[in-house]
């Protein structure tokens, strides 16, 4: 990162991603009273072509005028093959950059096409007097050539927040035997999405960037969303896209840990800065109830901690230093 570049914000909530094509204003003005972290406005598949050059400024007016307080904002943009992704970008960046936080490009098939997008990023803002490095980049994965990529995607640029699994086109792209998106196919016993999430859940963490799971298609099957996004959860993802008011919450819900578990991992970060302190003995492990602490036990804590503020949940419990 060049020293005029701001850092951008990689801890910001994402459990739900919401998806709103660009060219509808009624999605448009619904979506700003959602309960979703992030709202994308979306100029790639939701568009239809004919469409896509009126939406870059409907989003514009709508990311100027609207009101988006407390969701990250971000806009999909075309990918690189296509005619419409330099424009894409000057229109919503010059017309709205104040109010947007990421880019989202897809179909990333190579480390070059998130480089060409900082530059394009670049210029704008030092055209336009924007604060130069602040808007962040989404990168999509959604073919083979993404996927065995995606390590150097993931370093391309100081700027990129996120990697992003994209299902549809990815099992289109190496011929999947199934049309149910984020289902798995039929005649495979195992989780045929494994390896691909992992492979991206990886290289996102090698890097310090959230990791987040691609649509579900079954819109009005919510206990089928809850199961594939419970599985994504469990492997670590920070959240999931929803194409839908009724997976807002699932998603919220799912990607958020156990009021438990959240009150458990504050208690272990209160319980292990005591006993390492000079009031606690400088202890490296402790006893916390019948459970030892340490620096890993602190670690772990953290991810469960950082998840629990970022989602606005509030401790029930607190810890209480031993007397004498």
């Amino acid at each position: 990162m060049t020293a005029h570049q701001s850092p951008v914000n990689r801890l910001r909530p994402r459990r739900s991603c919401l998806a709103v094509p660009g060219s509808n204003p009624r999605f448009l003005e619904k979506a700003q009273g959602l309960a979703a972290d992030q709202v994308f406005l979306d100029l790639e598949d939701a568009c239809a072509p004919l469409a896509k050059p009126g939406a870059r400024h409907t989003i514009v007016k709508y990311l100027n005028e609207g009101d988006w307080t407390g969701k990250t904002r971000v806009v999909r943009v075309n990918d690189w093959t296509t005619e419409w992704t330099y424009r894409d970008v000057v229109t919503v960046v010059e017309g709205a950059g104040p109010n947007l936080d990421c880019i989202m490009l897809p179909k990333v098939q190579n480390a070059q096409q998130v480089v060409a997008l900082d530059l394009l990023l670049t210029q704008i803002e030092k055209t336009m007097g924007f604060e130069v490095g602040r808007i962040g980049i989404e990168a999509q994965i959604e073919n083979a050539q993404g996927l065995n990529n995606v390590n150097e995607i993931a370093q391309a640029s100081p700027r990129i927040e996120t990697i992003i699994f994209g299902p549809a086109d990815f099992m289109a792209s190496i011929n999947m035997k199934s049309l149910v998106v984020g289902e798995q196919p039929p005649g495979y016993p195992a989780d045929a999405y494994h390896y691909i999430l992992m492979k991206i859940l990886m290289a996102a963490r090698a890097n310090d960037l959230q990791a987040i799971d691609g649509p579900y298609l079954q819109i009005k099957n919510v206990d089928g969303f809850r199961e594939v996004a419970g599985r994504a959860a469990a492997l670590g993802f920070d959240g999931k896209w929803v194409l839908h008011p009724g997976q807002v919450e699932a998603a919220n819900e799912v990607f958020s840990p156990a009021q438990e578990d959240y009150d458990h991992a504050e208690l272990i970060l209160d319980a292990y800065e005591y006993y390492t302190s000079e009031a606690g003995g400088k202890k490296g492990s402790a006893m916390l109830g019948d459970e030892m602490i340490d620096e890993a036990s602190r670690k772990m804590a953290l991810v469960i901690a950082g998840k629990g503020r970022a989602a606005g949940m509030t401790r029930t419990s607190r810890f209480e230093a031993p007397e004498g």
